[in-house]
């Protein structure tokens, strides 16, 4: 036995070497799920950074120019990503929300930066959702750490206390649909996060009045379509309904992993079982996304991640799904768009480049075959450098 053993593990190795004498871009090996792991070590990939003028090119995270750590709510950072959802008729486009700077239009292997100063420069801006197949998301400004919140001429403006915002795929433009005073009469209120459905939306809203701070929640829905609105009409459209803390808080909270669907279980069943990770899970093309926590046994734990448990985020398209680990660990499965089914359907797991310390993977999207991962430097609630890379997965797993 012991014999048939080793021929085994001699003929693993000589088809593994054969793979890279073959191939010197990637690696492969099999998990005890039978998962295929690829290592990207070639380059297949491209990385990129923010700075003051947009995004620029650079061969590594750790060469980009060191930047002060500003509370992750005022740094230019991709704070949402998502992909359209797939028609057929094209190669769906994806999108990013760049915090302070603008929107990243991803064309497959095509990236353009539309920014808007009105809009972005000042404030926070998050929640990419999709209606009809258009970018939507909110911004606001932090009491605590934005300063011109505090200035009169905003504290006393309805107009500038914006809220929902439209991207116009055409145009390549943002405008503003709803304000805060659209759904609250209070003055100098912030919309400082929201969950929507695909029917119903809720609102958590935090308003300052002579220094006293009060959160209100609110439901609301529209009597005409959300993206014919715009802060002059919305009010004559726009139903409100008083909610509470803990409806809103039942939007936000953690469900357990066993519930989250069955091809995302599917999808990181390896890990799944070793690892305990929270992950918020998005569908293309969809509304809000899902927050789960998935806490594996501790005789079975890995504590790869010291004591914390690993961020994740995953993404349900109609022909793939996708999840991507804050360690660069991404698995995907099924048929990007124009190419064939993946392993028969069993997942496959790619190893993003490896960052340096004190930097993680935070949120990812793909259009085409072509897979953009956003990446930042953290210490604590702050971020430093950040931006995003880009890989072939036409190259990398297509065609290997």
């Amino acid at each position: 036995m012991k014999y048939f053993r080793l021929f085994i593990v001699l003929a693993f190795i000589t088809v593994f070497s054969s793979c890279s004498k073959k191939n010197d871009e990637v690696q492969y090996s099999l998990d005890e799920n039978q998962t295929q792991f690829i290592q990207v070590t070639a380059k297949n990939h491209s990385w990129y950074f923010f700075n003051n003028s947009g995004f620029q090119k650079t061969d590594k995270p750790q060469n980009v120019p060191s930047v002060p750590f500003v509370p992750w709510t005022e740094s230019r950072r991709i704070s949402a990503a998502n992909t359209c959802t797939e028609t057929g008729q094209s190669i769906p486009p994806a999108f990013a929300v760049v915090n302070r700077t603008g929107i990243l239009c991803f064309e497959d292997d095509k990236v353009t930066l539309s920014r808007d100063s009105n809009i972005f420069d000042d404030r926070t801006a998050s929640n990419l959702i999709f209606i009809d197949n258009t970018p939507v998301f909110s911004v606001y400004k932090s009491s605590f750490f934005n300063k011109t919140s505090g200035l009169a001429e905003y504290i006393n403006s309805e107009d500038q206390h914006l809220f929902l915002i439209q991207f116009d795929v055409k145009s390549r433009l943002a405008y503003p649909l709803l304000t805060c005073s659209n759904l609250i009469p209070q003055l100098n209120s912030e919309v400082t996060d929201f969950s929507w459905d695909g029917t119903e939306w809720i609102c958590s809203v935090k308003s300052i009045e002579k220094d006293r701070i009060f959160f209100s929640y609110i439901k609301w829905n529209s009597t005409a379509p959300v993206l014919s609105l715009s802060p002059t009409n919305a009010s004559e459209h726009i139903i409100t309904s008083e909610a509470d803390a803990d409806i809103f808080r039942a939007t936000k909270e953690p469900k357990d992993f066993s519930q989250a669907p069955d091809r995302i279980k599917k999808l990181v069943s390896s890990t799944a079982s070793k690892i305990s990770f929270d992950m918020d899970i998005k569908v293309a093309g969809g509304f809000s996304t899902r927050s789960y926590h998935n806490k594996a046994s501790d005789s079975a734990r890995q504590n790869v991640n010291g004591t914390k448990d690993f961020l994740a985020k995953a993404l349900l398209s109609k022909s793939w799904s996708a999840a991507l680990f804050q360690d660069g660990t991404f698995y995907i499965e099924g048929a990007l768009p124009g190419r064939h089914i993946l392993r028969g359907g069993k997942p496959i797991a790619l190893r993003l480049p490896r960052l340096p310390e004190n930097f993680i993977y935070t949120d990812f999207t793909i259009s085409g075959t072509t897979l953009y991962a956003a990446w930042e430097e953290t210490d604590f609630y702050k971020t430093g450098r950040a931006g995003f890379i880009s890989i072939d997965l036409d190259k990398t797993l297509y065609k290997n």
